[in-house]
């Protein structure tokens, strides 16, 4: 089935999969170009991910993060955003199949961008996502918050010391930027948002604990920004745990597989994971079709200029990259999109597709929140945390939210 209201043009097509930085960004780029270009994404929004976390503990709400990707597009005459499970990409045919409501479309391009993104990895444990949620979308930041709430709220009802000491237990595992981001943020909603607030209970004696089986925190930050946050994080109050290994999950808790070899029981209530990154399965469907190879997480392997093999004209940025020297944030994906964009209007005009400069990746350093006014970042060689870390964290969202 084509599309509802679609006209035939001559105009090269660039169809985009994926709403997020990558997508969103290749979209924007290509607005002066002559392109038709159908954006088809499996949400109707743009998800700023890094504020995902407060979202799940109820500090902004989702609008805050989610703005529409038809009202920031609006403006962009050549960009149609269609909404849509994109299940198939037929490379000899150069069609994308999607899935709205039973109903399967087909459509036609010339230019793919793939920009799908990547899921929460629980490494062949699927299972435990019913009890340890990730933290990828809106839904999964609704749900946390949900059970993070809750959890006070059963604890305030519960008259059993043992029940209330697992409904007041709270474990993250993961700890890179996302686990050290909600293990924080966790601790402060304890402390400081809801002293007070109950009659039977004191919040501020939340449990939080962070573990992984690495053994240092913020590992692709370094050993020092690492060791700034473990710090930060022990003096408020938030329980370290390294070099263990999750090995089960379940409704009461999770069980932890120590170096020596001892297993042992963490009895929680509430459970949050973001240990891991899965990408996106459309990988998988390239790699039957080409023979392109995927990473362990599923990402492509792509050639320098971002584009799979044999196939000049599709790219794959974002996540679902695999890019030696490209971390898995933000600007990655923006920059990837950017690339692909003017590498389409630079051929439209009579460029050599065989001459293609490579993609190449400008760092523009990392950041992760710790606290409330307190941060870590690492921009070129310079590593640095506290509150002036923590303020250039805010002002770097503040500028790209502003944007929309």
């Amino acid at each position: 089935m084509s599309h509802p209201g679609a006209t035939a043009s001559d105009r090269h097509k660039v169809v985009i999969i994926g709403s997020g930085f990558g997508g969103l960004n290749a979209a924007q780029a290509l607005k002066r170009t002559d392109v038709d270009i159908k954006l088809i994404a499996r949400t109707t929004h743009h998800l700023f991910q890094p504020l995902l976390y407060q979202v799940a503990t109820g500090i902004i709400s989702e609008g805050e993060i989610a703005p529409p990707t038809r009202l920031i597009l609006r403006k962009q005459r050549n960009a149609q955003v269609l909404l849509g499970d994109v299940t198939h990409v037929n490379l000899e045919k150069q069609t994308v199949e999607s899935v709205l409501l039973g109903h399967t479309y087909s459509t036609p391009y010339d230019t793919l961008i793939l920009a799908a993104g990547a899921g929460q990895s629980y490494f062949g444990n699927d299972h435990f996502a019913e009890w340890a949620p990730g933290m990828k979308t809106i839904d999964d930041a609704l749900e946390l918050r949900g059970r993070i709430l809750g959890a006070f709220e059963q604890a305030e009802r519960s008259s059993d010391p043992e029940r209330r000491k697992k409904l007041l237990t709270f474990v993250v595992v993961g700890a890179g930027p996302t686990g050290v981001e909600m293990a924080g943020q966790i601790q402060e909603l304890a402390d400081q948002t809801l002293k007070g607030s109950f009659r039977h209970i004191d919040p501020t004696e939340a449990h939080v604990i962070l573990l992984d089986a690495a053994p240092a925190v913020l590992p692709p930050m370094g050993e020092k920004l690492g060791l700034k946050a473990k710090e930060r994080l022990e003096k408020m109050g938030v329980e370290i745990q390294l070099n263990a290994m999750v090995t089960d999950v379940d409704r009461n808790g999770i069980t932890v597989k120590d170096p020596d070899g001892t297993m042992r029981r963490i009895e929680a209530a509430c459970k949050v994971w973001s240990a891991g990154v899965s990408a996106s399965p459309l990988g998988r469907d390239l790699a039957n079709q080409s023979g392109v190879e995927l990473d362990r997480a599923g990402r492509v392997k792509v050639l320098p200029d971002l584009s799979i093999p044999g196939h000049p004209n599709v790219f794959v940025v974002g996540d679902m990259a695999a890019v030696e020297n490209v971390p898995g944030m933000a600007q990655g994906a923006i920059q990837g999109g950017k690339y692909a964009a003017k590498t389409i209007a630079a051929e439209l005009k009579g460029a050599d597709p065989s001459q293609r400069e490579p993609f190449s990746y400008f760092d523009k350093g990392s950041m992760a929140t710790v606290s409330r006014f307190n941060a870590v970042a690492k921009i070129g060689k310079l590593e640095f945390g506290g509150f002036i870390a923590w303020l250039a964290w805010l002002l770097l969202h503040l500028v790209y939210l502003v944007g929309f």
